[in-house]
């Protein structure tokens, strides 16, 4: 899809419907920056947004993979002042993310929530075509582990974005953006699988 700034209007909508949502928020980055080049909606804002408005129910929003640059020079501080779960890229590292999502279903519960995938979550081996890479990120294994925990939860919505095929020109970005989106689908509520 687009860049993270869609999920904002996404959850406003959803919001509007079933009031504050919690949040799998896969990504490299918080994406809870205030402003750059003085605008205050742009991708890496969106989440701080939806804080402002109330979109989010603060204690179910959970951030995995969290890394990399950013123009604050402490970014995660704000996050946890919310009162997301921050789960850094490196707590994930060579291990399975089961015993995580475990613990993510448990937090997030049975009332509404909203997925949303920026690819840049992933390490840039798996997924080079993206506007912000970073290293040391997630693998395929560990994202189809975080989707298919989610299987079960009282999902509204979802979303993956950031995805730039023209800087990929193997495709592997888009292949591996379009399968988790089919994985997406599949754990949405009433969705019967094999």
């Amino acid at each position: 899809g687009g860049d993270h700034t869609i999920t904002y209007p996404i959850l406003q909508a959803l919001a509007a419907k079933h009031g504050p949502v919690g949040l799998v928020h896969v990504d490299a980055h918080t994406d809870t920056g205030d402003t750059a080049l003085g605008e205050r909606i742009y991708h890496g804002s969106p989440f701080r947004r939806c804080v402002e408005e109330g979109l989010l129910d603060c204690g179910r929003v959970v951030q995995i993979g969290i890394r990399g640059s950013s123009y604050d020079p402490d970014p995660h501080k704000y996050c946890p002042e919310q009162g997301f779960r921050v789960v850094p890229a490196e707590e994930c590292w060579m291990k399975s993310l089961e015993p995580l999502m475990r613990e993510v279903r448990a937090q997030v519960g049975d009332k509404p929530m909203y997925i949303s995938f920026d690819i840049d979550g992933l390490d840039p081996a798996y997924a080079p075509g993206t506007g912000t890479p970073e290293i040391a990120g997630l693998t395929p294994a560990q994202a189809l582990e975080i989707i298919r925990g989610c299987k079960g939860l009282n999902i509204v919505g979802c979303d993956l974005v950031e995805v730039a095929p023209m800087y990929d020109v193997s495709g592997n970005t888009a292949l591996l953006g379009a399968n988790l989106l089919f994985e997406m689908l599949c754990v949405l509520p009433g969705v019967k699988t094999l």
